[in-house]
C-alpha cells in the first residue's frame, strides 16, 4: 500500500536527540527548545513564539490568552479539526460555526460579520490545506468590533498572505508539528504571539501558571503560581528532532509543492472535462504544499473513488467531518447561517497521498490508480 502520510527523517534528528539526552536537561524549554523557537520566529515574522506539546496545546493557550469565559461567543468555520472547538468549550465560550468560502475552503469573511453579536469575543480562523484565510478582511472586522483575532495555522507553516507569513497575521497563531504535518516532531505544536502585552502571561501559562521563566531569567528570586496554566511544554528530545526538521523546511515544502504541481498537471484533463475539481490557486497566497485535495460529484462518488484506490494499493482518505452537525457541535455550539458549502465540501473531498519522501515512482502509480478510477 502507498501510504497517505508517512514522517519523514531529512536532517539531524538521531544526532540532535543524542546531543539533548548528553546535555543532561529533557524536560522542556531548554536549549532545543529555544533555538526551534528562534527559526519559528524567524519563518513567521512573528514577534514571539513557545513551543508547546501541541496544536491543541496552543489553541488552548490562545482561547486563555483571549479571555474567553463562560457565555463568550467565538466565531469559527465547522470545516476544521476538534481542537479549534474544544479550546473554546473548555474555557465555559460557545464555537459558532459559519459557512466556508468554495474556493478557498477556508472561513467566509462576509459569514463572519453577519454572525457577530454582543457577546462575540473572538474569531479562529483556519488555514484550511495550509493556504491562508482573508486575513486583512478578517482583521478588519475584528478590529471594528474590538475582538481577538488568532490563526489556526496548524498546517501553514512556511504560507504567505500577501507577502506577509502565516502565523503573523493575527493576534495568535498556532502550529502543529504533528506526525501528518509538514514539519514534524511525532506530536507538537507552537504558538506565535503578535502583542507583546501577551507574551509574559503566554509564558505563564505554559508554565502551569507559574512565573518560572521570570526567575530563570534572573528577574525573581524565586518562583510562584500566579495565574491560570497548565504543563503545556514539549520535552527537549521532543524538541530536539523538531529542530533537525525546522532546519530543512524550505526544502520539505518545496518538495511537497513539486508534488502537489505534478498531481495538478497530471490530472488537470479530468477538471477539464467535468469529472473532478482541483485546488485553484488564489492571488495573493502561497502555500506549502500540506496537501492536495480532489472534490469528486457527490459523496457516493467520493467513496467509489476511495474503495477503487483503495483496491489499486492507495490509501486516499476523506477529510473532516463537519462539527455543526457532530454529536458534541450540537450540544455544545450552534451554527450562524447555512453551513450548505461545508456539508457539500465535506461530502466529496478525497486527499491524495503526500509527504516528503514519496518517490516518483510512488507518485506516478498514485496518478495512474486516480486516472484508473475516475475513468471508470
Amino acid at each position: 500500500m502507498i501510504a497517505f502520510n508517512r514522517p519523514s527523517f531529512i536532517g539531524r534528528e538521531l544526532e540532535y536527540i543524542r546531543e539533548a539526552i548528553e546535555r543532561g536537561q529533557l524536560s522542556g524549554d531548554g536549549y532545543f527548545s529555544k533555538r526551534c523557537e528562534a527559526i519559528i520566529e524567524q519563518l513567521t515574522g512573528a514577534g514571539s513564539a513557545l513551543l508547546t506539546h501541541s496544536c491543541t496545546a496552543a489553541l488552548e493557550m490562545a482561547a486563555i490568552l483571549a479571555g474567553i469565559g463562560p457565555g463568550d461567543e467565538v466565531i469559527m468555520p465547522s470545516f476544521t479539526f476538534v481542537s479549534t472547538a474544544n479550546a473554546v468549550v473548555l474555557r465555559g465560550g460557545c464555537p459558532i460555526f459559519v459557512d466556508i468560502d468554495p474556493q478557498t475552503l477556508n472561513i467566509d469573511p462576509e459569514c463572519v460579520s453577519r454572525a457577530i453579536t454582543d457577546r462575540t469575543k473572538a474569531i479562529f480562523a483556519v488555514h484550511y490545506a495550509g493556504i491562508p484565510a482573508d486575513m486583512d478582511r478578517l482583521a478588519e472586522i475584528a478590529r471594528a468590533h474590538d475582538l481577538i483575532l488568532v490563526e489556526d495555522a496548524a498546517q501553514a507553516l512556511g504560507s504567505s498572505y500577501r507577502g506577509r507569513k502565516a502565523g503573523s497575521l493575527g493576534d495568535l497563531a498556532a502550529f502543529s508539528f504533528h506526525e501528518t504535518k509538514n514539519i514534524v516532531s511525532g506530536e507538537g505544536g507552537a504558538l506565535t504571539i503578535n502583542r507583546p502585552e501577551l507574551v509574559e502571561r503566554a509564558e505563564i501559562i505554559r508554565e502551569k501558571g507559574t512565573n518560572r521563566a521570570r526567575y530563570v531569567r534572573g528577574k525573581v528570586d524565586k518562583y510562584t503560581w500566579v495565574d491560570i496554566g497548565s504543563s503545556f511544554l514539549p520535552g527537549e528530545l521532543i524538541a530536539a528532532f523538531l529542530l533537525a526538521q525546522l532546519e530543512h523546511t524550505e526544502a520539505i515544502n518545496e518538495r511537497r509543492l513539486s508534488i502537489a504541481e505534478t498531481y495538478r498537471r497530471a490530472l488537470s484533463p479530468y477538471e477539464a472535462s467535468g469529472r473532478i475539481h482541483l485546488p485553484r490557486p488564489q492571488a495573493g497566497r502561497t502555500g506549502n504544499g500540506h496537501m492536495f485535495y480532489v472534490l469528486l460529484h457527490d459523496r457516493r462518488d467520493r467513496d467509489t473513488f476511495i474503495a477503487g484506490m483503495q483496491e489499486q494499493g492507495v490509501t486516499t482518505p476523506f477529510h473532516y467531518v463537519p462539527l455543526h452537525s457532530s454529536p458534541a457541535g450540537l450540544r455544545m455550539a450552534r451554527a450562524s447561517g447555512t453551513m450548505a458549502v461545508t456539508d457539500d465540501i465535506s461530502s466529496r473531498l478525497v486527499r491524495l497521498p503526500l509527504f516528503y519522501s514519496l518517490d516518483d515512482e510512488a507518485i506516478a502509480r498514485v496518478i495512474g490508480a486516480t486516472e484508473a478510477c475516475l475513468g471508470s
